[in-house]
């Protein structure tokens, strides 16, 4: 990114220090590029570190201590390790940014959650180990379908064969034309206060390409008609402010298709600056 202008009194997001052991922050940035399991390969490892070239065009004021960990080496290679080092975060909250969709489990599972919402163009209730399969992962691991909420579903993205397993487990789902009508960040809380019991950690999946393609063009599987820039925002502000809440991932951004006014990438980078913000108001 070309040099910004300084000025003293707007400071700058990103640029976050290393976390100190022993110290517990209230928020914790952390790569996770996964992308070679990925249905449509592509870039997405690259991801990370062009969302935090990105945050620097923006300012975030809130008084929370925010670290950045750096990214996971290689976390496709080990499920169990990258759980591991997820685990090792000593943070209020973790927002981690992918990869492909794949880094949701290693997050959820390592933050130690018994609930999942989603907001996702896809069900993600593929067969096999990839970028399409990890709610049903989620659910092999113990997260019960009762505890999974999934918005901004888009019917002709998916199958009848999909829809099936998401009702068959018990999974709560809200199309996209729902959205129309009730306010992305008033059913992210919704959705949030359902699958949230007796102290229940939560895990939110933000998948991009749940964004109109014309906002979201870096997204591979993103569609006409998705949801728009700001609703993502608002929902990413929700999950940042609910309490039970205690990940975030954001995914499915190949940084190398996007636009050159970087548009995706700086939702994203948008996305973990309004998630910090709806965190500062617990």
């Amino acid at each position: 990114m070309s040099e910004l202008h300084h000025d003293p009194l707007w400071p700058r997001a990103g640029d976050w220090p290393a976390p100190t052991p022993g110290e517990r922050a209230d928020v914790a940035i952390v790569g996770v590029p996964t992308w070679s399991t990925s249905i449509t390969p592509g870039g997405c490892h690259t991801t990370p570190a062009a969302v935090r070239d990105a945050l620097r065009r923006y300012s975030v004021e809130t008084g929370l201590t925010i670290v950045d960990a750096g990214d996971l080496v290689d976390p496709d290679s080990s499920l169990a390790d990258a759980t591991a080092a997820v685990a090792a975060l000593d943070a209020r909250l973790v927002i981690a940014l992918g990869g492909d969709n794949a880094a949701a489990v290693p997050v959820a599972l390592g933050r130690g959650t018994g609930a999942l919402v989603t907001v996702d163009a896809h069900h993600d209730l593929r067969d096999g180990v990839s970028n399409g399969s990890p709610v049903r992962q989620v659910l092999e691991h113990g997260i019960p379908g009762r505890r999974i909420a999934q918005l901004g579903i888009e019917p002709l993205a998916n199958s009848a064969a999909y829809r099936a397993r998401a009702d068959e487990a018990g999974i709560t789902v809200v199309e996209r034309s729902a959205l129309l009508t009730t306010p992305l960040g008033d059913a992210m809380t919704a959705a949030l206060d359902a699958v949230a019991a007796d102290g229940t950690a939560i895990h939110v999946d933000l998948d991009v390409d749940v964004c109109d393609r014309a906002v979201a063009p870096a997204c591979p599987a993103s569609v006409p008609g998705g949801i728009s820039a700001l609703e993502l925002r608002a929902a990413a502000r929700a999950a940042g402010a609910h309490p039970g809440v205690v990940s975030i991932d954001l995914t499915e951004v190949d940084a190398t298709l996007d636009t050159p006014d970087g548009r995706t990438v700086r939702l994203v980078a948008l996305c973990v600056l309004e998630a910090i913000r709806g965190f500062a108001t617990r």
